[in-house]
C-alpha cells in the first residue's frame, strides 16, 4: 500500500516532532524504553523468544529470612515458570532490616544472581505500601517533613444571640459559619488568631479549620506490630525538600550498592500507590495559591468541609484542588522521575482508587498531571476491580497517559489481595482484558515469593516449599503444565503491544476539572460513552486538560500526540467546567475540519486563570451535539468493523514500520463467529502468541472461542 502525498507529509511532520520531544526527553536508550519502529521481518525474529525487558514481572516479596541459597533458588524457579524479571519487594521477618547497610547487600545479591539469569530486576520503592515514608525514617527522623492535612480541627454550635469570643490555637487558618436550616454560609475573619462573632438568627455550627499533620495509613515492614496504621508517616508528598530527603535514603543508598547495573539488569523503581487520606497541606501553599490563582483562599478553606457548599466555595474549594495537585506532580512525581531518568533507569507508579474515579480525583488530584512525566505509566487491578461480571475500562487510564506524553509503555499490577480466586484461565482474561485496552507491560501477585524455613528441609518439605504468599495462594504457578505456556504467551503479547504507535482517531474528554467543581455526574457519562465506543469496537484514548493545552498539536484536521497518534474526534461529555484554553483549542481544531461532539450537558463555566472568576462559555455553534445518542454516526470510518452487533468483541490496532497490527479479544464464555473489514489492505498473517507460530490469514471470517485472542497483522 503506497501512502499519498498528505500521508507522507504527515509524517514527515511527526517525525520531526517526535525526534525533538524524544531528544528532549532524555529517555533512557532501552529497547523497551522508547518506541520501536521494526520492520515485521525484525519483530518476528524475536518473536517466539521475544527480549526479557518485554517479559511478565513477578512480585518478589522477601518474607522471612533471606541468603544467597534462597535468592538462587526463587530465581531458579521463576525463570523456569516463564518470568524475565521481578518486582522485589521487601516482606516481614526478614533477617536484614529495610534500608539497613545489610538489606542493600541482600539487594545486591539478588542483581547479581539475576544478571547472571538474563532476568530484570525492579524494586518497589518503600517497604510495603504506600509509597513514601522510608520505612518509618520520616517519623523517627525527620518529622519536620512528615505529610499534613488541611483539617476540621473545632466545631461549635451556635445559637442566635450568642456572642463567639475566643483565641484560635496558631494552627487554625479559617472559620466558616453554616446554617443548618438554610444552608447558608458566612465566612468568619481569623486572621487576627480569634474569632469574635455575633450569631444571627438560626441554627448555627461553626467549621474551624488548619493544617495538622495527618498521614494516610501505612503497611511498614519496620512496624513491629505488622499493622496498618499511622506509625510511619507519609513524607509530604507536595514539599520537593522531603522527595529529595526520600531520594537520599533509598535511591541514592541503591546508587552506592549498585548502580553500575542502572539501565542493565536493574530497570528502576516502582511507587505504589502514593495519595492522600485527607485534603494536602503544605506550608507553602498559601503563597503558591495566591501566585497561580491570584486571590487568597485561605478565607475559604473552612468552607470545603460543610454539609453543602456554596457556589463561590465550590469555586474556590476546585481552585485548591487545581493548585495542590499541580505541587504533587511537580514535587513529588517530577523530582522522582527526573532522577530516574538522569540515572539511567525507569520511574513507574500507579495510583489508588483508580477504579473510582471521584475517588482517584479526591485523593490523587489529577491522573494525569501525575502521570506526565512519569516514564511508565500505570494502573492497579486488585480486589474485583476487573472480573466477568462488569464493565472496567480504567485501565485506559494509563495507557491513555502513555500515548498522549509520547511514553512506549504503560503497565497493570494485578492480583493483589483479589477478592476472587482465579484459575490460571481465569487470570489471563483478567490480563486480556487490560492488554486489549492498551496495556503492554505485566507485573503479577499471584504469590509473594519468600524463603524456606528451615533453610535445609526434608524432601518433603521441598515438595511444599515455593514462593509464597503470607495469604492462601490465589495461583500456584509452579503446576508446570498450565502456567508456563501461559507465561509464554503473555510475554509474547506484551512484546507484540510495545510495537510500533497507537492508532485510535477518538479521543474522550476526562472530566477532572467538572470532578474539581463536584460534578461527579460528569464521570458517569464519561464511563457511559466509554463503554458504548469499545462495545462497539471504536477504540479511544482519554484527553485530560494539560493535553489539550499544552500538549496536542493540530495537524490538517487532527490533533497530534506525542506519540504519533491523530485524533479525528474529541468528544466531551456532559460537563459543568472546562478550561478556556481547551475551548479554543477545540474551537480551532473544529475549524480545521475536526470533529467536536459535546455528548449531553455543556459546560455551565469556563475557567480562564481561576475558577472564582470563570464565566459562562460562548454559543458553541461550531461543535456537534449529541442530543439523540447519536455519537456513533457522528464519528469517523472505524478502522475494524464487524459485521454483527457483538458487544463481547474488542479491539486494539497499532502502526507498525510495514504492517498493521490488530489484537482481538472475546470476552465471552461462548464462541463468537463473524467478518471483520479492515481499513488497510495487504498481505494478512495470523501470529499465534500461545505457540509462537505465524500462518496465512485468509479472512473475512473470524471465530473466536471462549476468552480467546488473536493477533492479525497485515503487511502494507
Amino acid at each position: 500500500m503506497v501512502p499519498d502525498k498528505k500521508t507522507h507529509m504527515k509524517k514527515t511532520v511527526f517525525n520531526i516532532v517526535f525526534l525533538l520531544f524524544a531528544a528532549t526527553a532524555a529517555f533512557p536508550q532501552q529497547p523497551w524504553q522508547r518506541f520501536n519502529d521494526l520492520s515485521l521481518k525484525e519483530i518476528k525474529r524475536s518473536f517466539g523468544t521475544p527480549p526479557s525487558g518485554y517479559g511478565m514481572i513477578l512480585w518478589w516479596g522477601w518474607d522471612g529470612r533471606m541468603s544467597d541459597t534462597v535468592i538462587k533458588r526463587d530465581l531458579d524457579r521463576i525463570k523456569a515458570m516463564g518470568f524475565s524479571g521481578v518486582m522485589l519487594e521487601a516482606g516481614y521477618g526478614m533477617s536484614a532490616k529495610y534500608l539497613s547497610p545489610e538489606w542493600f547487600s541482600m539487594v545486591k545479591v539478588a542483581i547479581d544472581e539475576a544478571a547472571k539469569r538474563n532476568m530484570k530486576v525492579w524494586i518497589e520503592d518503600e517497604g510495603k505500601y504506600p509509597s513514601g515514608f522510608a520505612g518509618g525514617k520520616f517519623s523517627t527522623e525527620r518529622p519536620d517533613l512528615k505529610m499534613q492535612g488541611l483539617v476540621v480541627t473545632e466545631r461549635i454550635e451556635a445559637k442566635a444571640g450568642e456572642k463567639i469570643d475566643r483565641t484560635l490555637p496558631w494552627y487554625a487558618l479559617s472559620a466558616v459559619a453554616f446554617n443548618n436550616e438554610t444552608k447558608a454560609l458566612e465566612i468568619i475573619d481569623v486572621s487576627a488568631g480569634k474569632i469574635s462573632w455575633s450569631v444571627p438568627e438560626g441554627n448555627w455550627r461553626i467549621f474551624i479549620a488548619g493544617h495538622r499533620f495527618r498521614s494516610s495509613q501505612t503497611r511498614s515492614v519496620n512496624n513491629p506490630t505488622r499493622g496498618k496504621d499511622t506509625t510511619a508517616s507519609l513524607m509530604d508528598y507536595l514539599n520537593p525538600l522531603a522527595t529529595r530527603q526520600f531520594l537520599a535514603w533509598t535511591h541514592e543508598q541503591y546508587k552506592n550498592a549498585f548502580g553500575n547495573e542502572f539501565g542493565k539488569t536493574f530497570m528502576g523503581f516502582m511507587g505504589d500507590e502514593p495519595d492522600f487520606a485527607y485534603t494536602p497541606w503544605t506550608s507553602a501553599i498559601k503563597e503558591e495559591f495566591i501566585r497561580r490563582k491570584g486571590y487568597d483562599v485561605t478565607p475559604w478553606m473552612a468552607s470545603f468541609f460543610v454539609p453543602q457548599m456554596s457556589e463561590e466555595a465550590r469555586r474556590a474549594k476546585a481552585d485548591y484542588w487545581d493548585v495542590w495537585s499541580d505541587l504533587f506532580r511537580d514535587n513529588f512525581f517530577t523530582v522522582q522521575s527526573d532522577w530516574c531518568r538522569e540515572n539511567n533507569i525507569d520511574y513507574i507508579v500507579h495510583l489508588n482508587h483508580e477504579d473510582q474515579l471521584p475517588g482517584l480525583i479526591r485523593s490523587s488530584g489529577d491522573y494525569f498531571k501525575n502521570m506526565r512525566n512519569v516514564a511508565v505509566p500505570g494502573v492497579d487491578a486488585i480486589w474485583a476491580q476487573i472480573w466477568m461480571d462488569h464493565v472496567a475500562d480504567y485501565p485506559k487510564l494509563a495507557s491513555s497517559a502513555a500515548h498522549l506524553y509520547g511514553k512506549p509503555r504503560s503497565f497493570t499490577e494485578s492480583f493483589a489481595a483479589f477478592t476472587h480466586k482465579p484459575s490460571v484461565s481465569q487470570a489471563k482474561w483478567v490480563l486480556d482484558y487490560q492488554m486489549v485496552r492498551g496495556i503492554n507491560s505485566i507485573q503479577v501477585m499471584f504469590m509473594s515469593a519468600s524463603t524456606p524455613r528451615p533453610e535445609r528441609p526434608s524432601s518433603q518439605q521441598q515438595q511444599q516449599q515455593r514462593p509464597a504468599s503470607q495469604n492462601a495462594p490465589y495461583i500456584n504457578f509452579f503446576q508446570t503444565d498450565t502456567f508456563p505456556p501461559v507465561a509464554q504467551y503473555i510475554n509474547r503479547t506484551s512484546y507484540l503491544l510495545s510495537m510500533g504507535r497507537p492508532v485510535a482517531d477518538i479521543g474522550l474528554y476526562f472530566p477532572t476539572m467538572s470532578m474539581w467543581y463536584g460534578d461527579n455526574g460528569s464521570n458517569d457519562s464519561m464511563l457511559e460513552i466509554a463503554r458504548l465506543l469499545t462495545e462497539n469496537q471504536r477504540d479511544f484514548d482519554f484527553i485530560d486538560e494539560q493535553a489539550l493545552t499544552s500538549v496536542l498539536k493540530s495537524e490538517d484536521g487532527s490533533l497530534m500526540n506525542l506519540s504519533g497518534q491523530a485524533y479525528k474526534t474529541i468528544i466531551i461529555p456532559s460537563i459543568s467546567a472546562i478550561s478556556n484554553m481547551s475551548m479554543k483549542k477545540l474551537q480551532e481544531f473544529a475549524a480545521s475540519g475536526g470533529n467536536v461532539i459535546f455528548a449531553g450537558n455543556h459546560p455551565s463555566i469556563t475557567v480562564d486563570k481561576s475558577f472564582l472568576k470563570a464565566v459562562k462559555p460562548g454559543y458553541l455553534s461550531w461543535a456537534a451535539r449529541d442530543t439523540n445518542k447519536t455519537i456513533l454516526q457522528l464519528l469517523p470510518a472505524p478502522d475494524f468493523k464487524i459485521d454483527k452487533s457483538l458487544p463481547q468483541i474488542k479491539y486494539l490496532h497499532r502502526k507498525l514500520k510495514d504492517a498493521d497490527l490488530y489484537f482481538i479479544f472475546n470476552e465471552s464464555m461462548e464462541s463468537l463467529s463473524f467478518k471483520a473489514e479492515f481499513n488497510v489492505k495487504g498481505k494478512s498473517e495470523l501470529w499465534d502468541a500461545s505457540t509462537g507460530m505465524i500462518s496465512k490469514f485468509k479472512g473475512p471470517e473470524i471465530t473466536l472461542g471462549p476468552w480467546e485472542t488473536k493477533f492479525i497483522m497485515i503487511k502494507n
